[in-house]
């Protein structure tokens, strides 16, 4: 063959090579830290032309690839890139656009067989580890975009084909791919039977016209906005799928807003019978990458952006929160979530995942113990016979098995980023050594919400101690948080039952958002965040969690079962306040478990 005939497939592999390169120049730069916004992006506009124009050569040349030797899954490891591109730029910038991009591209994959266009590929290993890396990187792609029945169709192919490459390849071990499997079936059992709703900002759900008039006026001295967000979780065998946890899907969710229902009618996937995927092949190849503009909601506003951190040192955590605080724009408030285990998890760890029954009072008094040693350390401060607090006695534990100082983040450690302003959520068995932050900023007043010390459920023999946190369950889904907590899976009822009680909370929410906007009692902190329907919405929340717990646990336990937040709310939404109980009375009667509360006792 000429040089001149064989042209075209040399044009196409120099193509591949030259994108891959740029590929390779921003897939693990991270979100934050060693490149600014603009670098990033200016990096991710270069990676993306050279992709583009590879795309745009190989539909324009196809037959003649294809008659060259060009092979299906060349076509296939191109559009998967691409998805991954984009699914890498929604991490970076919390755009949906980006996520729904990647799913395009991952769906055209996989209704177009790419990889599997002949029986040369089953028997090549090489296509098949970019085949099962596909299926990994569309099934997170759809878990984060909440598509169940693409989920469900993915696990079966994907479980299928590790299956079958175990079988085909039997002197490779297939471990890791084991565990992904493993993962993901973990992942999804744990919130199955709990989705009874969006976890996003859902224009359906979360806004209430009976109170939309009250917010809408209400004008602090100062509104902040909220644009930023750091989320990171470091727990021993938490529920995780690839380097997304359970706590941080959750909260990623709750975080961004709820695409119309124009989206989900566009583009459904239809499997056939028999399991396999449409064929597209007398398409092959064209996807149209104006898809998303078809595919996204102009009507809402953009996401919160999102750095999230997975099993992060403590120095990466203060890196990104110092990358964040210095870009942080004039009159805007960063949300930072911080959750991992502290020092009364790692010396009781029998007491915290045991949060009930007869050990509930043994463990009251070790964790007493505990906190009052920690709290009387040698560091403390004596200023005229004053005890002072310490901010570097207790800590969070970001790390592995072990105890080091360089795994150690204090309340201390956050001190300097109070310069700005700080929407603090501290979720941990120790989150309440935390409370020293309180007073002790270095320029703005950061609000505080800080977890139980220990969970607390009527069945705790029934609740997998690693399934995620229930505070941070009742700030992302409070009414599946609330059947988890009194022994009822959503399965157990019909949908109208669940419908009731959603609007039972709903119409509690507009309630207690009246009472918030017309208080005149309210602290500047909470004051100047509420208008923002994010940090509005995790506010009621928490005062419904803190009121369903404090009737939940009998008095002597609230030391241990009650999240706190400071500074204080208005009394006017206490937990035992008339307009808080009331709701949280009506909860329980409609669930006929009023029994087990304590609405009688003072």
């Amino acid at each position: 063959m000429s040089e001149s005939a064989d042209k075209p497939l040399q044009t196409f592999h120099a193509l591949v090579e030259s994108a891959d390169r740029k590929f390779g120049r921003v897939r693990d730069v991270p979100a934050y830290g060693g490149a600014s916004r603009q670098q990033q992006h200016h990096s991710f506009q270069k990676v993306f032309k050279a992709y583009t124009r590879l795309w745009k050569y190989q539909q324009e040349h196809r037959a003649k690839l294809v008659e060259l030797g060009m092979r299906r899954w060349e076509i296939g490891e191109i559009a998967s890139r691409i998805g991954q591109l984009y699914f890498g730029q929604y991490l970076r910038s919390s755009e949906s656009r980006f996520l729904v991009e990647a799913y395009v591209f991952y769906e055209a994959i996989l209704s177009r067989r790419y990889f599997q266009g002949s029986d040369s590929n089953a028997k090549d290993l090489g296509v098949r580890s970019k085949e099962l890396r596909f299926y990994a990187r569309f099934l997170l792609v759809s878990v984060i975009l909440n598509r169940t029945e693409m989920v469900n169709h993915l696990m079966e192919r994907f479980v299928a084909l590790v299956e079958d490459c175990k079988t085909t390849f039997r002197e490779t071990n297939f471990k890791e791919w084991r565990q992904v499997v493993q993962e993901i079936n973990r992942f999804t059992k744990v919130d199955k039977g709990f989705s009874i709703r969006p976890m996003r900002y859902c224009a359906t759900f979360d806004i209430h016209r009976s109170s939309l008039p009250y917010v809408a006026r209400f004008h602090a001295k100062r509104v902040l906005k909220f644009q930023d967000a750091l989320l990171t979780s470091y727990h021993r065998n938490e529920v995780k799928f690839a380097e997304l946890t359970l706590d941080i899907y959750r909260m990623i969710q709750c975080l961004e807003w709820e695409p119309s229902g124009a989206f989900y009618q566009k583009h459904t996937f239809k499997p056939k019978e028999n399991g396999d995927a449409i064929d597209h092949s007398g398409a092959s190849g064209i996807i149209d990458m104006n898809l998303t503009a078809d595919m996204t909601d102009p009507t809402i506003p953009p996401n919160p952006r999102k750095a999230t951190l997975y099993r992060p040192s403590v120095t990466h955590v203060i890196a990104v929160m110092a990358t964040i605080c210095e870009e942080l724009p004039p009159d805007s408030v960063v949300l930072v979530y911080l959750s991992a285990s502290g020092k009364a998890g790692l010396n009781n760890v029998s007491q915290v995942e045991n949060s009930g029954g007869s050990s509930k009072h043994s463990g009251h008094k070790v964790l007493s113990q505990t906190s009052q040693g920690q709290n009387c350390g040698p560091s403390e401060i004596q200023n005229n016979g004053k005890r002072e607090p310490s901010y570097y006695d207790n800590y969070l534990w970001f790390g592995p098995k072990g105890n080091s100082g360089l795994n150690n983040l204090y309340p201390g450690d956050l001190i300097p980023f109070t310069r700005k302003p700080l929407f603090l959520i501290i979720d941990s068995d120790n989150s309440h050594a935390f409370k020293v932050l309180h007073g002790a900023e270095r320029g703005e007043m950061a609000a505080l919400f800080l977890s139980p010390l220990r969970p607390i459920f009527k069945n705790p023999s029934d609740v997998n101690s690693n399934n995620g946190s229930q505070f941070t369950f009742f700030l992302t889904a409070p009414l599946s948080a609330f059947c988890q907590m009194i022994g009822l899976s959503p399965n157990e009822a019909d949908t109208d039952v669940y419908n009731e009680a959603e609007n039972i909370i709903a119409n509690a929410f507009a309630e207690w958002e009246i009472t918030l906007c017309s208080s005149t009692t309210m602290d500047l902190v909470w004051a100047q965040v509420i208008s923002d329907p994010f940090l509005r919405r995790l506010i009621l929340r928490f005062i419904l969690c803190r009121s369903v717990i404090a009737f939940f646990c009998t008095p002597e336990e609230s030391e241990q079962h009650l999240p706190l937040c400071l500074p204080h709310l208005p009394s006017s939404v206490a937990p035992k306040s008339e307009a808080v109980r009331s709701a949280v009375v009506q909860l329980a009667m409609h669930f006929d478990v009023a029994d087990s509360f304590h609405f009688t006792e003072t």
